[in-house]
């Protein structure tokens, strides 16, 4: 992760709009209609191209490729590995539960609608290796023409598929989530030999609470969580912590959300993991008041965080003096060469998920930009 000693660096956290036509493309290979692999790379990589060029012209300094490669941040690794051909996996949601009418919207929404989650039901081995090498070499012939501070590849940690995909093959809850930490570590291991900071995206340690371990006390969730870092240390344990990043999530969906653990209740097992950078939610509702954590608790030597100055559910565009405040309460209780400014989480979670406007987006990203200049100016007074 690079750090700056004379200003704020913005970033994101990881999928973006995709362009019309090539959310038709994969909505058709999801559906198993026939799509011309061919034309479909040179899509994806096209779009690649494209979506670069929007985060440099919006003034975000470390950049990706928006996930245009992947159907959702998750379920991509249905793809890549072999061992899932189960039967789909279904979801309660506590928040939503005792809300039918919203569970129904948010479950209606074309992206999340039309996702694949096959349980694991035969060993779990790498089945396309070329894929991660192929998302590497699309970000970097995009970034030939662009002049970003630093780029990002996110891919899925142990625990979130373990949390999507259900096991139905391995003898215990360890053996499956180390069964995945070998198999993603080809990937993990592709993104981070190529010289991009590669993040692991987490939903399990914030929304695996009240999604997959709901009837579990807190004391035992957090047996479950440590289980899941201890996984993905396992997996990064080749890749220097100052190249990696995590995202805590807990749901990219418009809903209640009064289930959501406090981040003071697996925080300290976040800074257990390797990764040296933490984005985590910080401008929705129900997350913007935890910046006051870090009054009690202190970051660890060597790490960042990445909070969310704007939010990934809202049309509305956050003011630029808002996102600078944002910005503001985090470096001053953890120091500005600790901060980055990001976004709460992804723009684009499900191929075809469109909660926010694609235009309203980079307007979004624009004023991200201006609030970390504004917030610039008065820690890096010249």
């Amino acid at each position: 992760m690079k750090r700056s000693s004379e200003r704020f660096l913005t970033t994101h956290t990881g999928s973006l709009p995709r362009p019309g036509d090539l959310i038709r493309m994969m909505y058709a290979k999801e559906e198993g209609v026939p799509v011309d692999a061919a034309a479909l790379s040179q899509r994806v990589a096209a779009a690649v191209d494209e979506v670069v060029k929007k985060q440099v012209a919006a003034g975000i300094d470390v950049v990706n490729d928006g996930e245009m490669s992947k159907p959702s941040y998750a379920t991509y690794i249905k793809d890549r590995l072999d061992g899932f051909g189960g039967a789909g996996n279904s979801f309660v949601y506590q928040d939503l539960a005792g809300f039918p009418n919203l569970e129904k919207r948010v479950f209606g929404d074309p992206g999340r609608s039309r996702r694949k989650t096959p349980a694991c039901n035969a060993a779990i081995r790498v089945r396309d290796p070329q894929a991660a090498q192929t998302d590497v070499d699309h970000l970097k012939a995009a970034l030939a023409s662009v002049a970003a501070q630093d780029a990002f590849l996110t891919a899925a940690s142990p625990g979130v598929v373990s949390l999507f995909f259900r096991n139905e093959h391995y003898p215990t809850e360890e053996a499956y989530l180390f069964a995945i930490a070998e198999a993603m570590r080809a990937e993990y291991e592709t993104v981070a030999s190529a010289g991009l900071v590669l993040q692991i995206d987490c939903p399990d340690l914030g929304m695996g609470r009240h999604i997959q371990h709901a009837d579990l006390s807190l004391a035992e969730w957090r047996k479950k969580a440590e289980l899941h870092v201890e996984a993905l240390n396992h997996a990064v344990a080749n890749i220097p912590p100052e190249q990696l990043r995590m995202h805590l999530c807990w749901g990219n969906y418009e809903g209640p959300h009064h289930c959501d653990v406090p981040l003071a209740d697996v925080i300290d097992i976040v800074f257990r993991a390797r990764p040296s950078a933490i984005a985590l939610e910080a401008a929705n509702p129900r997350h913007a008041h935890e910046w006051k954590l870090f009054e009690t608790v202190k970051l660890p030597e060597g790490k960042l965080l990445i909070p969310g100055v704007i939010e990934s559910k809202s049309n509305f565009i956050e003011h630029p003096e808002l996102i600078a405040q944002r910005i503001g309460r985090y470096a001053r209780l953890v120091g500005r060469e600790n901060v980055i400014a990001g976004s709460d989480c992804g723009f684009g979670t499900w191929v075809g998920q469109a909660a926010v406007d694609p235009d309203v987006v980079w307007a979004k990203m624009a004023a991200m930009a201006e609030g970390a200049r504004i917030a610039s100016s008065e820690f890096w007074k010249r």
